[in-house]
């Protein structure tokens, strides 16, 4: 018999491997019950002024029916088992939150039985923290590929987010590691979730007070680096999916090795493509936020990202005709596709001419990465180079500067640009 302790810490392990917990947007308020994610959201990460924002992040079980091979859970891998209970989970959470452990729930599981077995045993868990123990933190739920439409529906009036994992970026990827499971099962609830929230939207216009649905929308996770896809591959899927569900992120999650009898995985004591990850994040956000399409960073010609640079650098280079960008006369549009300088940066920059034409010390002060834009741009006081026309001149001696950097620096955490 296992005791509740040992269910913690097997089922908390077993989440571990899931990455798609990071979230904000959450819009449910505290009306006379406890907890309240309305404020700031909630994230499973450090923020940027340095303060950790936890969620109890646990499976409802470790025990699955699929034999997926790039899971620890998977049916066939000699792992210890546990379940816990509706009761235990409710339980759990509200003790932890009373003594500020926590400040919402993620909650994922292995699927045991069917899909609606499980997923009617993770609905009655958020129902019954909303509904009898009155928790108004955040949760975020896994819903369960393949389950009804009527339990994703009620799941999601009492979450602040809802995510699916795609798994694999490719339908022919999945095949080789996951051959009982297939994408379209993952598109289903997705679909029925976009639409739930679409249809509320659109009865808003003429109810006033209508039942929250998801507020904080709803996200993916896909694993790299378990099967060959190529980057262009993985961000074809990404932005398809953007554009048809209507996701607030897809989670790009490097494989870590967890098998040591499959010979098509990568074994076990190789290194997680942890830069490539970056990468795709990097990707990821240039194509949501900063204007830039699919083909400009990943095409035909362009398959893979490069790891030493960042993707926007990576362009930068290879479009020469673009530069140099006059920070004095150009849309915001056309400066954030300046390396070095980002969104909150562009438009510090678009502020301030206001006032005068902007000299290199201004822009200095204006806290862009002024090393690396400087081959990018010009402005009242630049002394026009004929380096600029040399990009892999630029590159070498950017990558150079890369080096130094790091090898002063003990920081390990990687950075989005």
């Amino acid at each position: 018999m296992i005791g509740f302790d040992d269910k913690l810490r097997i089922l908390a392990d077993a989440a571990k491997y899931d990455v798609s917990c990071s979230s904000s947007g959450g819009k449910r308020k505290n009306t006379n019950g406890i907890g309240d994610a309305s404020a700031s959201g909630i994230c499973h990460t450090y923020t940027e002024d340095g303060r950790c924002v936890s969620l109890l992040k646990i499976l409802m079980t470790n025990y699955c029916i699929y034999d997926c091979s790039f899971c620890v859970s998977r049916r066939s891998n000699d792992v210890q088992r546990a379940a816990f209970s509706v009761k235990e989970v409710v339980d759990l959470t509200m003790n932890f939150y009373r003594r500020n452990y926590i400040e919402g729930l993620f909650l994922s599981s292995g699927i045991f039985k069917s899909a609606d077995y499980t997923m009617e045993r993770l609905m009655l868990v958020v129902k019954k923290l909303r509904t009898e123990e009155r928790f108004n933190g955040y949760i975020h739920l896994k819903a369960i590929p393949g389950a009804s439409e009527s339990l994703l529906k009620q799941a999601g009036l009492y979450v602040d987010r809802m995510s699916v994992n795609l798994e694999i970026p490719t339908e022919e990827g999945l095949k080789l590691v996951a051959p009982e499971k297939d994408h379209q099962s993952v598109r289903e609830p997705l679909a029925i979730v976009k639409n739930e929230i679409l249809n509320i939207q659109q009865h808003k216009k003429i109810v006033k007070k209508l039942p929250l649905f998801v507020p904080a929308g709803q996200s993916t996770q896909m694993v790299i680096g378990a099967t060959p896809e190529t980057d262009l591959q993985i961000m074809r899927t990404a932005d398809e999916f953007y554009k048809d569900y209507k996701l607030k992120r897809v989670y790009y999650s490097g494989y870590i090795p967890i098998n040591a009898t499959d010979s098509m995985l990568p074994q076990i004591g190789t290194t997680p493509p942890l830069v490539r990850e970056n990468r795709l994040y990097q990707t990821d956000w240039l194509l949501r936020f900063y204007g830039f399409s699919l083909h400009e960073i990943l095409n035909t010609k362009h398959q893979q990202l490069e790891l030493d640079i960042d993707p926007k650098l990576a362009w930068a280079l290879r479009n020469p005709q673009f530069f140099p960008i006059d920070i004095n006369t150009a849309d915001y549009s056309s400066i954030i596709r300046i390396p070095g300088i980002g969104r909150q940066s562009a438009n510090k920059i678009v502020q301030a001419r206001q006032y005068g034409k902007l000299k290199e010390y201004q822009l200095r002060k204006l806290g862009i990465a002024f090393n690396r834009a400087k081959y990018f741009m010009i402005c009242v006081d630049t002394v026009i180079s004929t380096g600029f026309h040399y990009p892999e001149q630029i590159r070498k001696t950017l990558i150079g500067h890369q080096t130094s950097t790091k090898s002063n620096s003990s920081q390990t955490q990687l950075t989005l640009f």
